[in-house]
């Protein structure tokens, strides 16, 4: 076997370095939701909501950068439950009185950007987890 045929560890398959960054920046984007009713004028449901949410994506996108730093991939199932966070994240502000309608496109845009970058970077991490498909001798 020759020495490229035995280097397709899937780790190569993706670059880990910009997918570490990429869930740092999901873990800040969570924290600042969950910041974000100290900062705007809130309702009590918007409060806890983007609390509990915020800190929610904090932790689980912190897990997933904790994971790569350590050599290890991202948990697909992980940032699959931060992608429904970030969906929720959207929908929320229609589904509850915020306050203020600044917190309403704040927690609206950060959603979407945690929905978008956690929907790629598991894409990316369930593609270099899946063995090459191929025809068997």
């Amino acid at each position: 076997m020759s020495e490229t045929a035995t280097n397709t560890d899937t780790r190569s398959a993706i670059d880990t370095q910009t997918m570490k960054w990429v869930c740092g920046i999901i873990s800040l984007v969570g924290l600042w939701i969950a910041v974000s009713p100290f900062v705007f004028e809130a309702t009590a449901a918007a409060l806890w909501n983007n609390v509990i949410v915020g800190v929610a994506i904090f932790l689980l996108a912190g897990f997933n950068y904790y994971r790569m730093t350590n050599g290890l991939l991202a948990s697909v199932g992980v940032g699959s439950l931060v992608v429904l966070l970030g969906l929720w994240s959207i929908i929320a502000p229609f589904l509850f009185a915020m306050g203020s309608d600044e917190l309403a496109w704040s927690t609206l845009i950060a959603g979407i950007g945690v929905a978008a970058l956690s929907g790629y970077n598991t894409y990316a991490n369930r593609k270099a987890d899946t063995p090459a498909t191929g025809t068997r001798a």
